[in-house]
């Protein structure tokens, strides 16, 4: 078993609340992250894969091709948009760094393995000192 991982970056804006909260609720649950006027981060994703290296080519994946999974799933839908209102997959969850790692997860799953590889873990990074992975 080997692992692969790829590293890609976005923008996105956010707001952690809940609209069934009061707005001191917001407040005192999610802290300045409630902001009704949004705030924004410089998000690093990494996509870990994992299977067995196909002899013919030597690779597990083609990390362009994965790349471009990555790109088509999940970077032209959220980067430069506001997740709480533009990103499709995202509607309905609260836009934390868990509930979008969970989201990425579920969007990539499948193009992964159609391409013959196995999921691993979604790590992201919101910023230098929070970061969530995921493992399906």
């Amino acid at each position: 078993m080997i692992y692969l991982t790829r590293r890609e970056t976005f923008n996105a804006a956010h707001r952690l609340f809940k609209k069934e909260f009061s707005d001191e609720k917001n407040l005192e649950i999610f802290g300045k992250c409630s902001n009704p006027n949004w705030h924004g981060h410089n998000y690093e994703l990494f996509v870990t894969v994992k299977g067995e290296i196909n002899q013919d080519t030597g690779l597990l994946i083609n990390l362009k091709q994965l790349s471009e999974i990555i790109r088509l799933y999940i970077t032209d839908k959220i980067d430069h948009k506001n997740m709480n209102t533009e990103v499709p997959f995202m509607t309905g969850k609260i836009a934390s760094t868990e509930s979008l790692a969970e989201a990425i997860w579920k969007e990539l799953e499948q193009p992964v393995a159609a391409c013959g590889a196995v999921l691993h873990c979604i790590r992201l990074e919101e910023t230098e000192n929070n970061y969530v992975e995921y493992y399906g």
